[in-house]
This record gives C-alpha cells, structure tokens and sequence, in this order.
C-alpha cells in the first residue's frame, strides 16, 4: 500500500512531537482487504486535537479522501481516547483484534474494557441497527438491486457487532467472514444460509438473495442479546 506508507510519513513529519500514534485497523489489518469494497481506516491519536494543532493536516488528510477515496482518520486527543473505554469498548476490542502501529506507540497497551460497557453498548448498537436496517427493507423492498446492496452494505456492520458478542461469550472472532458467521449462527440460532448473498458478494460471486432470511436472522441476534444472562 505506498499511498499508505505515504500517508504515514507525511502525517508524521507534519505532527511532530504531537503524534501519538497512528493504527491502521479494519479489513487492511485483517487480512481481507477488498480494494473494490473495503476501506483503509486509520486511527489517529495527537497529544492535542485542538483546531492550530489540526490544521497541518488538513491538506494531507484532504487528498486521502479525494484522491485515494479512503475515509478519513478517526483523530482523538490522547486524554479522549483513555477516557474512551467506556463508551468505546465494542469500537477498541474490535481495532485491538486486528491492527498494525504505522508511527508511534501501541494505543491498545494496557488500555482495558469492561465486560459491562462492552455489552452496554452493543446491546444499544445492536438494537439501533436492527430498527434502521428494517427501515431501510421496507423503502428497497420493491428494488431489487437496492435491495441486494442493502444486504451487501449492513453485514459489515453486523460482523463487527458478532465479533463484539463472541467476545463476550468468551470466544475468539475468525477472521474470515464466512467462518465468523459459521460462529454467531451456532451461538445465537439462526441459519447460515441467510447470509449467503453477503457472503457471496464478497466472496466476488453470486447467490441466491434471502433478504427475509437475512432481516429475521438480525432480529434473533438482537433477542438473544435481550436475553443473555
């Protein structure tokens, strides 16, 4: 990835002494990095993130955007981001599974999570998701190729929520999407059949597209979340 070793250097000379660290996570750092469908995401943090601190790297951060078309970096003081862990848990444990430390120290050393906070906010996300994902069925349920990219574009979203309730319950998250499903319909109760079209998608192939499957599969994940001791 040279334009991300590019970027690195660059924001690095343009921080200074204000760098933190700089982590790439996600699918790069997963090892399933899909450059037609995943983005590099990158977490940022600087001693200050005040406004004369950032302005350096707005150029830089700008042409990340525009010309790599990559989102831009998650940027946190350091005092945020230890003060994150409660509201931030699902987000940390998710980026500690998978990342690689570009500049500085590893954020993640010594940085804890509770169980509760942990399960606090995945409960709520879990929840959020489900009410915008069947919002989202019945204004594409007409469209079928809106309707397919739904499918596609949310089980990212979930697979970050299935790793955060395997970790919860004690299990290791695969890496592979395909295998993490494999896990959370096994835990959870629901048939692996219903993620096929996402799967598949992915995978670079096609399927069958089960989106009734898929919206009850969602629904009993977010009742077996109400109902875990």
């Amino acid at each position: 990835m040279t334009q991300l070793d590019e970027l690195a250097a660059e924001l690095d000379r343009a921080t200074g002494d204000n760098l933190v660290s700089l982590v790439l996570y996600g699918a790069a750092a997963r090892g399933n990095y899909d450059p037609k469908r995943s983005d590099v995401n990158l977490l940022l943090i600087v001693r200050d993130a005040g406004p004369e601190a950032l302005q350096p790297l707005g150029g830089l951060v700008g042409r990340w955007t525009k010309k790599a078309g990559q989102p831009p970096p998650l940027i946190f003081s350091e005092a945020e981001w230890l003060a994150s862990t409660d509201v931030f848990a699902m987000e940390i444990e998710d980026m500690r599974q998978a990342h690689r430390v570009l500049r500085g120290a590893d954020p993640f050393a010594g940085l804890e999570t509770s169980p509760a906070d942990l399960r606090t906010e995945l409960e709520r996300e879990a929840r959020g998701k489900l009410l915008q994902l069947r919002s989202e069925f019945a204004a594409t349920e007409a469209d079928g190729r809106a309707l397919g990219d739904l499918l596609e574009t949310s089980a990212g979203t979930f697979f970050v929520l299935f790793r955060a309730l395997l970790r919860l319950k004690g299990t290791v998250p695969a890496r592979k999407a395909d295998e993490l499903v494999a896990q959370t319909a096994t835990l959870v109760g629901f048939g692996q059949d219903a993620f096929q079209w996402p799967l598949a998608r992915l995978a670079g192939h096609s399927a069958r597209r089960l989106e009734a499957q898929y919206l009850s599969a969602i629904a009993r994940f977010v009742t077996f979340m109400d109902e875990m001791d």
